[in-house]
């Protein structure tokens, strides 16, 4: 080797090495906000995989759907309040860094699954333990009200422009692998560990005390997560910095968020929280079916948006969104239709797997299309506070509306209803900018 080549070789090792350090602490840092992401969304989610077995605990009742309706009407509480939650750990992580807001919502999050888990039953302490209830559903509500935002403006920042929509795509992986772990949790209670009166009787508690203790966990993990560059740059400036007022002057923004969310927050929602439900009560499936079904449909789900956000990466947002504001406006009167004209498990399981197929050009790469469209001295308040009102009104509503209409005998009607919303969401894709190609990034 002539000592040139030796020299740029050497000159070279720092540079490569910088770069691999780079690597190792981005993948660390998506990784721990993952993480964190992950048991929030398990510890929501355990709510509406085990309400069919404690829903008798905190509303006793002779008509089983009408138990139902009281616990969906708690799950649409804790979504009620999601808006405040986004409005105020929006502004907190814009003020004081994404980590600290992180943090903050998983610790919230662990105190609602605590006070579930030990909540006596109406049994003991009669209306009481409904208010116990929502009051910490309430608290979960907070924390994922701040938690969709934060996360979602952190793990773009972390992410390379090249491969901001495949990185941002994970809050959905784990998103999903949240409601997964719940499902599966309620799985393995089922099949291998309780009886049917054993879980309606104690057995629910089980996955809110292991929740609890999974976001102590999470919380460590956040506690030790660098802050982004974007968040960085601007606290640097030292500049008076009022969020809510420079919120305020990017309306169209603002509408974008609640048009690309409104179609996609409802079909999500209807598909994976109320899917369970609707499989036992329209369908006529056993509960067992209706939770093998939904772990088996989330998993190829959740494979599905590490490969729907590169694609976006290649060809652009928005044919990815235009993908499934066509396809949901078309297929679910149809799909809905025919899952309750089956009455075999395994065709459902197809039914709704395409369905979530569709669902994926949303899911996949919603989070990244937001955070493309806000400066960073807003990023977190202006994903999160819009986003929180639209699934306040749309998502977490789904299930009681769905389980309200059918209980007057017009479910065909929330069919309908669901098409026309991701209609809605459509002509918002058709006409926006694509994100990708023109952003607040560079």
């Amino acid at each position: 080797m002539t000592s040139s080549s030796f020299e740029s070789s050497s000159a070279a090792l720092p540079g490569v090495a910088t770069a691999e350090r780079g690597l190792r602490q981005r993948l660390t840092s998506i990784f721990g906000g993952s993480v964190g992401n992950l048991i929030e969304w398990y510890d929501f989610y355990i709510y509406s995989a085990f309400s069919l077995y404690f829903a008798k605990s905190f509303f006793p009742s002779d008509n089983p759907i009408i138990e139902q309706l009281n616990t969906a009407a708690v799950f649409a509480l804790g979504f009620l309040i999601r808006p405040i939650g986004g409005w105020v750990m929006g502004m907190y992580a814009d003020l004081r860094g994404r980590r600290a807001a992180l943090s903050l919502s998983v610790t919230l999050m662990c105190l609602g699954s605590l006070i579930i888990a030990l909540c006596p039953t109406y049994e003991r302490i009669g209306v009481l333990a409904p208010v116990v209830l929502i009051l910490a559903r309430l608290l979960q509500g907070l924390s994922l009200g701040g938690e969709y935002g934060t996360s979602a403006t952190y793990l773009s920042e972390v992410a390379t422009s090249r491969h901001r929509g495949f990185y941002s795509s994970f809050q959905y992986v784990t998103l999903i692998m949240g409601q997964l772990l719940a499902t599966m949790t309620l799985l393995v209670l089922q099949r291998l560990v309780l009886t049917g009166p054993q879980l309606e009787a104690w057995g629910w508690r089980i996955p809110f005390l292991c929740g609890a203790a999974l976001a102590v966990f999470g919380f460590y993990m956040r506690r030790n997560m660098v802050e982004t560059e974007a968040f960085q740059a601007e606290a640097a400036r030292k500049t008076a910095h009022r969020p809510m007022r420079e919120l305020l002057r990017h309306p169209k923004e603002i509408a974008l968020v609640v048009g690309l969310t409104m179609g996609g927050t409802l079909a999500f929602y209807t598909y994976t929280v109320y899917m369970q439900k609707f499989l036992v009560n329209s369908v006529g499936l056993s509960r067992d079916q209706s939770t093998l079904i939904s772990v088996s449909s989330l998993f190829i789900y959740m494979l599905l948006q590490p490969v729907f956000g590169l694609i976006s990466d290649k060809v652009g947002r928005r044919p990815v969104l235009m993908w499934f504001g066509v396809m949901g406006t078309l297929c679910t009167v149809p799909l809905l239709t025919a899952l309750t004209r089956t009455r075999d498990a395994f065709t459902a399981f197809l039914l709704v797997l395409a369905a979530l197929v569709i669902v994926s050009g949303y899911t996949s790469i919603n989070a990244v299309v937001k955070a493309e469209l806000f400066p960073a001295s807003i990023r977190a308040l202006g994903v999160g506070l819009p986003y929180a009102l639209t699934v306040s009104i749309f998502g977490g509503t789904a299930e009681y509306l769905g389980t309200w209409l059918k209980l007057r005998g017009h479910e065909s009607w929330f069919f309908w209803y669901v098409s026309g919303c991701i209609l809605c969401s459509l002509l918002v894709y058709a006409f926006m900018r694509d994100t990708q190609r023109q952003n607040r990034f560079d």
